[in-house]
């Protein structure tokens, strides 16, 4: 029996991948280094992070920058490696549990369907220090196009999965027998409105709705009518309403924020449900905006025992992420501590 991990099942740590000069953050360097230094403070102070890192130039200023800053490298684990780009949510693995084990997915990406190189970043997975079986699966997909409540439910949006640019060979009957049977779930939500400017994934899922627990999704709602984004947006909306009907959900809506641009006068996609949970904590992004506060009161009023803590990413979505997309939670097991 399979079963795909909620976010907040126990976790080992996160994986990220620091940003260089030969990534897309050349051109924003150094506010890229400090969210994700900002990063590493919010999570090193109760579990681990597995950062990778290109060579062992890059592993001593990552040192150094941690000493600088005072955080406590107890928890952290650098490993040498080679890649693309930074976007740790959608080429990390996936993990289930298979007959009271825990495994980690290995799946093909492509750089949302072939949109960015990715050959280093696909080839990866199979390059870390794991302790847990790691099993490879030629489907295209994305950790950021999923999410779940842990009992068997899989939340996705057919504009992402049923894109032509993914897996263009199988019907949605097929894909969804591959899902159903490769991550243990018994139910396919799939969301058929929501997108954001700027978003160059085809709509996942981490940008526009969440699970918290098992019964409570956050998501992201748009009240303007003269924004760009309300028709999907409200539609979206009323998709998950009826899904909270059906299935005794509790909703939380999360403002879209103030609007974002880049130098260029294009619309950037921020976000509040790109956040993160850990074993203790939320981690929300923040924009800089108005709307930051309101969100993070949203977001604690379900939070249960864990904090949110609120953490600058403004400089993500100048490539069109956020603070979920470069991150990925590992579960308990998969590394040595």
């Amino acid at each position: 029996m399979r079963q795909l991990l909620p976010e907040w099942h126990p976790q080992w740590g996160v994986l990220l991948a620091w940003p260089d000069a030969q990534t897309d953050w050349a051109d924003h360097l150094a506010d890229a280094e400090t969210c994700y230094l900002n990063i590493l403070a919010a999570l090193l102070d109760h579990e681990h992070v597995l950062m990778v890192c290109r060579n062992a130039q890059t592993h001593a200023h990552i040192h150094a920058q941690v000493a600088a800053r005072g955080i406590d490298p107890q928890r952290l684990q650098l490993v040498i490696a080679d890649y693309n780009d930074t976007w740790a949510r959608d080429f990390g693995p996936i993990a289930i549990h298979e007959d009271g084990k825990t495994l980690l997915l290995d799946y093909t990406f492509t750089g949302w369907g072939g949109k960015f190189a990715a050959d280093k970043d696909n080839a990866l997975n199979a390059q870390l220090p794991w302790q847990l079986p790691l099993r490879s699966h030629a489907l295209v997909l994305e950790g950021g196009a999923l999410d779940t409540d842990g009992k068997g439910n899989l939340l996705t949006t057919r504009h992402c999965l049923r894109n032509p640019n993914r897996n263009p060979d199988l019907s949605e009957a097929e894909l969804t027998a591959q899902l159903k049977e490769q991550l243990g779930v018994s139910d396919i939500w799939w969301l058929d409105h929501g997108e954001l400017d700027g978003d160059d994934t085809d709509a996942h899922v981490d940008t526009l709705a969440r699970f918290v627990d098992e019964k409570t999704l956050a998501y992201v709602q748009c009240q303007d009518p003269t924004d760009s984004h309300y028709p999907t947006l409200a539609a979206m909306e009323l998709e998950l309403q009826r899904l909270a009907d059906q299935h005794d959900l509790t909703l939380v809506p999360l403002a879209l924020p103030s609007a974002q641009y880049c130098r260029e006068g294009e619309r950037l996609p921020a976000t509040y449900a790109n956040f993160l949970i850990t074993n203790e904590k939320i981690l929300l992004p923040v924009y800089g905006c108005d709307t930051d506060q309101q969100a993070l009161s949203a977001l604690q009023s379900v939070a249960g025992s864990r904090c949110v803590e609120a953490i600058n990413c403004r400089v993500l979505i100048e490539q069109h992420g956020s603070l979920h997309c470069v991150t990925m939670q590992l579960p308990q097991g998969a590394l040595s501590a």
